[in-house]
């Protein structure tokens, strides 16, 4: 950390708390001390903490109500709450008022660590690369592209790189990654600016009309065809046209498509006249195009036309650190649409974002966002909200020998063993770490046949 997080250790316990100071620097925070938890609410309305490590017992002011009245304030501080009395009722009451999480003392410190590193982590972005994100900023127009990780700055600098050239640019990545936001950023970013960006999605069209779409067609030249209808080329002419699912074209239109590329001319469907035309190609696939001319289901020369840049999005689960400035867009956007007064949200709904593998990438999140801010009952978001189930503790969807992503049923099977076996068995403790309840716990663990 190149600026220390800053905690807030709250603890009526002078030797207990100065213990904890001496640590807590020692693994590099920036720690501040309160005595009561009177003295912690009036610090957290004076100045910024990263999170609050409090303890429950205290003369005056008691740590639950110092954590009601510091939530009511600032829902989005991370509060982790220790006790010397392990009861599952202070730790319910705790984790029901807004707790992060809690230890029992005697502390366990490689635990605490961890704790505190997840908390921190969560609620703090990354330090941005200054200099690079300046570089971009001087140039170069985002257009709505979210992003300050590392992934996302090294493909803006390629995008800021190839957008003022001619070249064909090819972008590739799992569905709902944004390729067509790149495509767009690539033409407004371009000598084309100006001119048209036109758009089609080679996979949701059939091979006849496909044709037609592309360069148009003469009136007579099929049935149905009771006019002249100019194609995507010819719209797209001094501008770009965005080719999604590129990969999805026949072999026949891929000839097609090279031989535009070659000559920049086209003949519509039933015509002779050719046209001249000058369109910048930007093509987007979600498959492997090296796989498909292995396989011949792609043609090799025209993988070579329109790979002369490649870009790869990356997935949302490789950019965790983007989660919640890509919450935190769609939640102001979904807000002021349905009209909902909605602030932020809490930490352990952002604990639920980022620790999800997000198979359907920022499109999934963009959705799930859009469906709390509908049914959301407070001004923040909660975990409750998210109806993201089994998100903690979710690993990230591994490749299986063919290739494959396991069934979500062997993920969440996994992971609810994972949790058993960190938890001795216990399964309330179990519950509670995947955030569910024991008698959810209780039916998944019989429907895997874990236990009668």
């Amino acid at each position: 950390m190149t600026q220390k997080a800053a905690v807030l250790v709250v603890d009526d316990d002078i030797a207990h708390r100065t213990m904890l100071k001496t640590l807590l620097t020692g693994w590099g925070y920036a720690v501040f001390e309160a005595d009561d938890g009177s003295n912690a609410i009036a610090l957290v309305k004076d100045r910024f903490f990263d999170l609050i490590l409090m303890d429950i017992r205290m003369l005056k002011v008691s740590g639950l109500e110092a954590l009601k009245s510091i939530k009511s304030y600032n829902p989005a501080i991370p509060v982790l709450i220790m006790t010397a009395y392990s009861s599952v009722e202070t730790a319910v009451d705790a984790l029901k008022n807004g707790a992060y999480d809690y230890l029992t003392k005697p502390l366990d410190f490689e635990k605490l660590r961890l704790i505190l590193e997840r908390a921190v982590e969560h609620v703090r972005l990354r330090e941005e690369n200054q200099s690079l994100k300046e570089t971009l900023g001087r140039r170069f127009d985002r257009q709505n592209i979210i992003g300050n990780s590392e992934p996302m700055i090294r493909l803006l600098e390629t995008v800021a790189q190839a957008a003022p050239t001619e070249a064909t640019v090819l972008i590739s990545g799992e569905s709902g990654t944004g390729k067509e936001l790149i495509a767009g950023a690539i033409h407004f970013n371009s000598r084309r600016k100006d001119g048209p960006f036109v758009k089609i999605n080679c996979a949701a069209i059939t091979e006849t009309l496909l044709e037609s779409e592309l360069f148009g067609h003469e009136k007579g030249a099929f049935t149905g065809a009771d006019r002249r209808k100019e194609g995507r080329f010819v719209q797209a002419d001094s501008g770009s046209l965005f080719m999604d699912e590129v990969s999805e074209m026949s072999q026949t239109m891929q000839a097609k498509l090279l031989r535009v590329l070659q000559e920049r001319e086209i003949t519509r469907v039933g015509g002779e006249a050719v046209i001249r035309i000058d369109v910048r190609l930007i093509a987007a696939t979600n498959k492997n195009l090296v796989e498909l001319v292995q396989k011949g289901d792609f043609r090799e020369d025209l993988f070579y036309r329109l790979n002369v840049v490649h870009i790869k999005l990356p997935p949302l689960r490789r950019r965790r650190e983007d989660i919640p400035l890509l919450a935190g867009h769609f939640l102001k956007l979904f807000s002021e649409k349905n009209r909902k007064p909605i602030k932020g949200f809490t930490p352990q709904a952002m604990d639920q974002l980022i620790k999800h593998p997000w198979p359907g990438n920022v499109r999934e999140l963009m959705n799930a966002v859009e469906r709390a801010v509908v049914f959301a009952r407070s001004e923040y978001l909660d975990a409750a909200d998210l109806s993201i189930i089994e998100s903690r503790q979710v690993p990230e969807p591994a490749n299986s020998a063919d290739g494959q992503v396991p069934p979500l049923e062997m993920v969440e099977k996994e992971t609810i063993l994972k949790a058993l076996k960190a938890s001795d068995g216990n399964k309330s403790e179990t519950a509670r770490r995947l955030g569910i309840t024991r008698r959810t716990l209780h039916k998944k663990l019989k429907k895997y046949g874990v236990m009668p």
